[in-house]
């Protein structure tokens, strides 16, 4: 009788033991690819205030909030047809090369999105810089899946996404030093430039730094190799033995459609939720800390409390952006530990319990975000949590959805899941911006209703299946 590897050292060795150099290199290289991918993502979230506003004219001024939900979800349309489409070429040429191929697409256009004259040109870029980043993820959550052994894999799994948080903070440093920065603005006004306005020079600058992650590419050409799963079903096939390689009509063949749908709707309620509700922590942070200086200097002004606010947006600007950064940056790393923390709970209660704890959390927490007024003081505690509910379960897709489909349609699953929930979501977004410039329902509003996705995303989890300690899909 003999016994699997991982069978023998579960017990007495930890999850890293045995791991090798090689394995370790993959995990660095996909997970600063998931760091530039969501640079690429939220250097539009942290100056959005800034950019689109620069975008559109005088006429179209009560429309930006419209525009920017029309770029969020353009973002999220992109990711979905990237992740499908790159996801279905990994499983056919390779993982490595579809992985340089989405770098170097979301580089290039992220780099391009600092060109933009009209809002229009920015959602474009969106799209084109989200069919890079969207391919991206589905190929390294399911390289690292197969490179890994099965005892390690909800444990990098969590690592992987957690990597996330830099990308983050990559972003909301830009905010801070280049888009907000005074010293910055002060240069670009002295610049002798006729092509372009020079106030709009900090944020194009932001978006430039996106061209950083294409030398990525050199050094996963030269140290990654193809996964020897990956290989074993690439053979087969080709021998006629096996079954086609990246099929995305079988997601849909009675064994994995089940599986197919749980993916689709957790990922969708996953991204309605944070690019609807998550990202907005900052904003919170940002009007708690506004209230706070109204309400000081109310009492030794005769300005009513709007002048006030008026006077502080409009003089203060890079101390509001510092609060709003900082509510970013605060929200990122609560965040953070909820990605990380999803791999331990999920190797103990289960990965269904675990999506369930954190949806039912991310409920509770939201409502209390948006709907409760709260100083800065509770923020720097709540805005943590916030960030760990809503954000920490993203984590589980790059452990569950590899888990539910085989070998031959990893990559295709995978990205389809993930991103099939960007196509769903987007217009949710779009819905959300026209009601907020249509009928003048509030940010928070509009996030507090959002959070009631949670809840639709706990009636889900009572149908997906368990995989954990269950045997690799065949």
């Amino acid at each position: 009788m003999t016994l699997d590897a991982d069978a023998l050292t579960k017990e007495d060795q930890g999850w890293y033991k045995g791991i090798t150099r090689y394995q370790w290199v993959v995990l660095i290289i996909a997970s600063l690819g998931w760091v530039f991918d969501v640079f690429e993502g939220q250097i539009f979230v942290a100056s959005m205030n800034e950019a689109m506003p620069s975008l559109t004219s005088a006429e179209q001024a009560s429309k930006v909030p419209l525009f920017n939900n029309i770029a969020l979800g353009a973002f999220l349309l992109g990711g979905a047809l990237g992740g499908i489409l790159f996801g279905m070429v990994s499983d056919r040429i390779g993982r490595t090369r579809t992985m340089s191929i989405t770098i170097l697409f979301y580089s290039v256009f992220t780099c391009v999105s600092a060109f933009s004259q009209a809002w229009w040109h920015m959602a474009i870029f969106r799209f084109l810089v989200a069919l890079g980043v969207g391919g991206e993820w589905a190929i390294a959550s399911a390289m690292v899946y197969e490179v890994f052994p099965k005892r390690a894999r909800a444990h990098v799994g969590g690592i992987f996404h957690a990597s996330s948080v830099f990308g983050t903070y990559l972003a909301v440093a830009a905010g801070y030093f280049l888009i907000g920065s005074d010293a910055v603005a002060q240069w670009a006004a002295s610049l002798d430039i006729s092509w372009v306005d020079s106030e709009t020079i900090p944020w194009r600058l932001g978006f430039a730094m996106g061209v950083i992650p294409a030398v990525l590419i050199i050094w996963i050409r030269l140290s990654l190799r193809e996964p020897d799963e990956w290989k074993t079903a690439r053979q087969q096939a080709d021998a006629g033995t096996g079954q086609k390689l990246g099929s995305l009509g079988e997601l849909f063949s009675s064994p994995f459609i089940k599986k197919t749908l749980v993916g689709v709707s957790l990922s969708t309620i996953g991204l309605a939720t944070f690019w609807g509700a998550h990202i907005y922590g900052k904003n919170v942070f940002k009007e708690a800390a506004v209230t706070e200086r109204v309400t000081a200097q109310a009492s030794e002004s005769d300005q009513s409390a709007d002048q006030i606010r008026t006077r502080i947006l409009n003089n203060e600007k890079s101390t509001v952006k510092g609060w709003e950064m900082l509510g970013m940056l605060i929200t990122t790393t609560g965040g953070g530990l909820g990605l990380i923390c999803f791999g331990p709970l999920c190797q103990h209660l289960g990965r269904v319990r675990t999506f369930m704890l954190y949806h039912l959390g991310g409920f509770v927490i939201a409502l209390i975000i948006f709907q409760v007024p709260l100083t800065t003081t509770s923020l720097y505690v709540l805005l943590p949590v916030f960030g760990f509910l809503t954000l920490g379960m993203h984590a589980g897709y790059a452990i569950y959805f590899p888990e539910m489909f085989p070998t031959r349609i990893r990559g295709t699953g995978t990205g389809f899941c993930f991103n099939a929930g960007r196509i769903i979501a987007a217009p949710i977004l779009f819905s959300m911006g026209w009601l907020q410039s249509t009928f003048d329902v509030g940010l928070f509003g509009v996030a507090s209703g959002l959070s009631f996705l949670y809840l639709l995303g706990a009636l889900v989890l009572l149908a997906a299946p368990e995989t954990k300690g269950q045997p690799d899909v065949l």
